[in-house]
């Protein structure tokens, strides 16, 4: 039954869009009964001006299935580090890649991991390949047979809405764990900052880098230059992604921030550099403890006396 939670939320949600009226399928009785991609043809040709643009998407692409990736592989409760970690990337960046060009051929946009599919492991807890591959089936059979894509695009913008905001929380808290598995260093913590406040301010003002990279000029590969730099500043997750692997590399580890394991009292204790400053702690609080003895004390006669 949990395999199936994604499936009867969406169905429940369809039947109470329909009993309320939100529900049309105008769409479904419109679309044809199969639709194939070689019904019409379109000649190739190379637009210039469209190059960096779409090289900035497919950047835009890459650094997602990046991410995507690595949910997938904390989800299923993969590693997300090493080498066999890194083959995975590797295979994931050249499959979404290929699968993109293909989409090109076939006059469509380049094709993006979903990061929902994250969210839908982490809920069914279903990794199994064959499920996947029963889903691309059924892709097929959808994108031929148009009544079955017509009966998804009809499904309300409401409901449709709610299971991609719970999924891509989800995703959200398998981010937060697998950041939670680096070492809080004064170096790490800073080049998250920076990232997240640049991803952040992209994300919640897209629009304020389209008045710094202008043009309007008739060169147009130069505007396709600065459309692709304005592509890439707008998307926050891509721009966080940059400046974290920039600082990662131009920043290096100071010794101070090194995490070094040492057993004391049969204890594993992270040596910092506030280690020296324990035995003041310590003698802090017993000052603080030893005046909160006290005024308890004198609570306690005063409230024997009035008594």
């Amino acid at each position: 039954m949990k395999s199936c939670a994604v499936v009867l939320g969406l169905l429940v949600g369809c039947i109470i869009a329909g009993a309320t009226g939100y529900f049309s399928d105008s769409g479904i009785r419109a679309a044809p009964a199969a639709s194939f991609i070689w019904v019409k043809t379109f000649p190739l040709s190379v637009q210039g001006s469209l190059v960096l643009p779409l090289l900035a998407v497919y950047i835009v692409l890459m650094m997602e299935a990046i991410g995507d990736i690595t949910a997938t592989c904390d989800v299923s409760r993969l590693e997300v580090e090493g080498k066999l970690y890194d083959s995975r990337i590797q295979g994931g960046v050249l499959a979404d890649g290929f699968n993109s060009m293909l989409s090109g051929l076939l006059t469509s946009t380049p094709l993006s991991t979903f990061a929902q599919n994250n969210g839908v492991i982490a809920l069914t807890r279903c990794a199994n390949r064959k499920a996947g591959y029963a889903a691309c089936f059924f892709l097929v059979i959808m994108g031929i047979f148009s009544k079955f894509a017509a009966a998804i695009i009809a499904i309300p913008s409401a409901v449709l809405g709610g299971m991609t905001t719970f999924l891509f929380a989800a995703v959200a808290v398998s981010g937060i764990r697998i950041i939670s598995t680096v070492p809080f260093t004064r170096r790490n913590r800073f080049i998250l900052t920076a990232a997240l406040a640049l991803g952040f301010g992209a994300t919640l003002v897209p629009e304020w880098f389209a008045y710094v990279f202008t043009y309007e000029g008739d060169n147009r590969a130069k505007e396709g230059f600065f459309n692709a730099i304005t592509l890439i500043c707008e998307t926050g997750f891509v721009l966080a992604g940059f400046v974290a692997m920039f600082l990662n590399l131009v920043l290096q580890e100071e010794v101070e921030d090194e995490v070094v394991d040492e057993i004391q009292e049969g204890v594993v204790a992270a040596k910092t550099a506030d280690r020296q400053d324990d035995e003041m702690d310590r003698e802090e609080w017993a000052r603080i403890e030893k005046g909160r003895g006290e005024g308890d004390l004198e609570r306690g006669e005063d409230i024997d006396k009035k008594v």
